[in-house]
């Protein structure tokens, strides 16, 4: 059951016609997120009428997630809307934001949605300049353009950064889409989005560079080993943190480090400085969280440092 609307008047939209409880939605970027956060608000009973995107993907992606949602260029979807989703790249956004105010496409009373991690508000203050209402609402989730992108939304947790008299309405809309809404602050955003590309796109690379060292050990099917293993870990993780950490790290295993250090430079050399940083950054928090006691992880740190700077420039 869709959540309840709340009224946008109520933090400080013009009133009547032209801020209605069904919003007319513009979609700038019809990608992977877009698509997905359109197709939410068209559910949720908002009208979505115009989109963008320049790819034969977007527009794809749009017929099927948008059906009949005209693609038009980006000041059109601006006009034409009182909702603007802006789910494009991080480095295109403050650009985009900025070259429309300087056509005077934005226009007072309009709420400007973006899906940035990494920004905050300061991205949409050129159209804040011009009465629009700015929101920064970033699905904590991760999206590959398959079909099954729009069940991941249901119960995904937002970044939420606005004003604090437009956070009812923020969270109204993160509601609306199915999301759960928490609030982070716009001096703490870029630090948000780091931590979710480390536990997120670092842990894709993870997983696949383990599989290739499996496949480079003569395992067939190294998904089938890693699976219930990895869902482990990262139960483990989640749920107890550190104290969740196994392995020679964890048990001070100078030896079995160097050996993977040794084979790793015979057999996968492109893969030891991933793994010396990894087990380095291990050994620290192992030793911060006593995992391992100082005498322990001092010789593990210091093979390690002798790895990553074999020349001993440090």
């Amino acid at each position: 059951m869709p959540a309840a609307r709340r009224d946008p008047r109520a933090a400080g939209l013009p009133p009547a016609a032209d801020a209605p409880a069904r919003l007319r939605v513009g979609v700038i970027g019809a990608g992977r997120v877009g698509a997905v956060l359109g197709a939410a608000l068209a559910a949720a009973g908002h009208d979505v009428v115009a989109a963008s995107g320049l790819s034969a993907a977007s527009a794809e992606r749009a017929a099927r997630l948008l059906p009949g949602v005209p693609l038009l260029p980006a000041d059109e979807v601006v006009a034409a809307a009182d909702l603007v989703v802006l789910a494009v790249p991080d480095d295109t956004l403050p650009g985009l934001v900025a070259g429309l105010a300087g056509t005077g496409s934005w226009r007072a009373g309009q709420i400007a949605v973006h899906t940035s991690g990494a920004h905050g508000l300061t991205a949409l203050v050129p159209a804040e300049r011009a009465g629009v209402l700015p929101l920064a609402l970033h699905p904590a989730m991760t999206f590959t353009g398959a079909p099954e992108d729009a069940e991941r939304l249901t119960g995904a947790p937002f970044g939420v950064t606005s004003r604090p008299e437009h956070r009812p309405v923020a969270e109204a809309l993160v509601l609306e889409m199915g999301g759960e809404p928490f609030f982070v602050a716009e001096a703490d955003r870029r630090l948000y989005h780091a931590a979710l590309v480390t536990g997120a796109n670092h842990l894709v690379t993870l997983v696949a560079e383990a599989a290739d060292l499996l496949r480079a050990a003569g395992v067939g099917a190294p998904e089938r080993v890693l699976t219930p293993l990895l869902t482990a870990a990262l139960d483990n993780g989640l749920r107890r943190g550190d104290r969740g950490l196994t392995g020679p790290v964890s048990r001070g295993d100078v030896g079995t480090v160097a050996d993977h250090l040794e084979t790793l430079t015979d057999r996968a050399p492109e893969s030891v400085a991933a793994y010396v940083a990894m087990a380095q950054r291990t050994t620290e928090r192992a030793l911060a969280a006593g995992r391992l006691r100082r005498h322990e992880g001092a010789p593990l740190l210091d093979l390690l440092y002798e790895a990553a700077d074999p020349a001993g420039s440090r």
